[in-house]
């Protein structure tokens, strides 16, 4: 390009995702922990005093957003790279007082977490929602195949799964949410509004 010759390259950042020419995500979970990490070293240095709401304050604030950012782009499916997110969130509650001994389950009942990977299905829900109600002023027929007859069981703005042969468009984002989805009750499509649907989907429990 312009006589200088183009550098081969099998990795690029772009708007802060890790992109590697095998599109696989292990890569962008490794940095998104080795960050998370970080900052709860940071904050563990820190901080002596590790009440629950000090801790659950920053690590919501400061660490989860980094295991959070664009998930929709790319959420992880093998376990190993599941693993190493939740082994972020598993550290942070280690740090507070008085439940440390307590299995990572019993943590999080006790702070009223989830599970990151509960919580990154909550987060496709909820994209979907702004997609299917065009808040994000984006064509749901750019992401989605819509489901077009009405004898289908369930709600109204059911999805349909294509066929897949490769993992990587298998869980691509706008095939890997159309099961949660569809699975919705009418009450939960038909909230009026964002914060109406985020209190269906707690009621529903993620």
């Amino acid at each position: 390009m312009n006589n200088s010759q183009l550098m081969e390259s099998t990795e690029e950042k772009d708007l802060g995702v890790l992109v590697n020419k095998s599109l696989k995500v292990g890569t962008q979970c490794a940095a998104a922990a080795n960050k998370g990490n970080r900052t709860l070293g940071m904050i563990k240095r820190n901080f002596t005093f590790r009440s629950r709401e000090v801790i659950l304050r920053l690590y919501k604030s400061l660490v989860r957003p980094h295991l959070d950012y664009a998930m929709q782009t790319w959420s992880p499916y093998l376990e190993k790279d599941k693993k190493v997110l939740e082994k972020v969130q598993a550290r942070a509650t280690k740090l507070i007082a008085n439940i440390q001994h307590l299995p990572y389950e019993e943590r999080l009942v006790k702070l009223k977490l989830t599970t990151l990977e509960k919580r990154r299905e909550r987060g496709d829900l909820l994209q979907t929602y702004r997609i299917m109600k065009q808040i994000d002023k984006s064509k749901p027929d750019n992401y989605f195949e819509l489901a077009r007859t009405s004898k289908t069981r369930g709600h109204s703005k059911k999805l349909i799964k294509t066929r897949n042969r490769r993992d990587i468009r298998k869980y691509f984002y706008s095939q890997r949410v159309v099961n949660g989805w569809n699975k919705l009750p009418q009450t939960a499509i038909d909230a009026p509004t964002l914060l109406s649907f985020k209190r269906q989907l707690t009621q529903l429990g993620f």
